[in-house]
């Protein structure tokens, strides 16, 4: 069973005694440290000096510094820039300046695991991970509620490394809903396999194939985009409210016996299949070494070039002329 704490369980008290420096102000940055700063805690905001996030961070009441000056003052240093910078980074700006006992902190379990950062053996290494994009988790916040998070330590030198992070957990308000024990390997090798074969890619290539069929047997692709794509997130919010048995209780009987009975026949056993194929590149290193090899080379351009490819698909041709439609005067792409 995993372990679950919950905001009554956890104090405080030992952590407004450190200082967190959180490295990065992007859209986790941002909320985890405004929502650590609200709960009292003592937050310093690391920044490349001249960047965006300086005067933004700046605006929005954070104390700000460069990253080696806030890693120098930090009991806990809280990484949440990009993966793929992590390593130089910490390599450039925060091991020569990390304190010995300091916790060095994560919200996701990557450059850990496979070894792009080693931190030295005097250092804490703990993660907290919020299950939702940074906007949910100021926004559930500044409602008196959060979001869950997983917690994991993967280094106890200090010997409070699990105060540490459950502290951060409550003062990030994830704690209110609640914080789950996992570890680096648990969190990254299932954040890697949901996000390619079910979140991202798995509903991007079922969704465009789904169209693709509608439109290939003569349906408009005005009514194949509306079937395929918008009522998506219909079902979605049934199944994240009440389960995949309590949304197939909530749709039609029709829908619910054509897709008890027919939704084997499109995603069949080979599916399955293909999805261990992806499982086993994930955990044998295959896909972290390919990324990092293809990074290194091409940037951004590494997915740059899909993307453009999507966006040449007749899917998002009709489907922005869909969205502005019921979106007006709003970013619809």
């Amino acid at each position: 069973m995993v372990r679950i704490w919950k905001d009554d369980e956890i104090s405080l008290s030992a952590i407004k005694k450190e200082t967190i420096a959180v490295i990065g102000y992007g859209i986790q940055g941002a909320a985890q440290a405004s929502n650590m700063r609200d709960s009292g805690l003592d937050v310093v905001v690391g920044l490349r000096k001249g960047g965006g996030g300086w005067d933004k961070a700046k605006r929005e009441g954070h104390k700000v510094a460069t990253i080696a000056e806030a890693v120098k003052k930090a009991d806990i240093v809280h990484v949440l820039i990009p993966d793929m910078h992590q390593a130089t980074v910490y390599k450039k700006e925060i091991a020569p300046n990390l304190r010995k006992g300091a916790a060095l902190s994560f919200s996701h379990g990557a450059a850990i695991h496979w070894k792009w950062v080693v931190p030295p053996k005097e250092a804490d290494v703990i993660m907290l991970a919020p299950k939702a994009p940074g906007r949910s988790v100021r926004q559930t916040y500044l409602e008196n509620f959060g979001t869950p998070a997983l917690v994991a330590v993967e280094r106890d030198y200090s010997g409070k490394a699990w105060d540490r992070i459950l502290g951060m957990g409550k003062a990030c308000g994830c704690s209110r809903a609640g914080l789950l024990q996992t570890s680096f390997k648990e969190e990254v090798e299932t954040d890697w396999f949901g996000e390619q074969v079910d979140l991202c890619g798995g509903t991007e290539n079922m969704v465009k194939d789904a169209f693709e069929t509608l439109v290939e047997a003569g349906y408009a692709p005005e009514m194949a985009y509306f079937e395929c794509l918008h009522e998506l997130k219909l079902i979605v919010d049934l199944v994240q409210r009440y389960g995949i048995a309590g949304m197939y209780r909530r749709v039609s009987e029709t829908a619910r016996y054509g897709g008890l009975t027919r939704g084997k026949v499109a995603i069949d056993a080979n599916v399955k299949k293909n999805m261990k194929k992806v499982m086993k590149q994930i955990q044998d290193g295959t896909f972290a070494k390919e990324w990092v090899n293809v990074y290194a080379k091409e940037g951004t351009e590494s997915f740059d070039k899909y993307m453009k490819a999507l966006d040449a698909h007749p899917i998002e041709k009709v489907g922005k002329k869909m969205r502005t439609m019921m979106w007006p005067g709003e970013e619809v792409s």
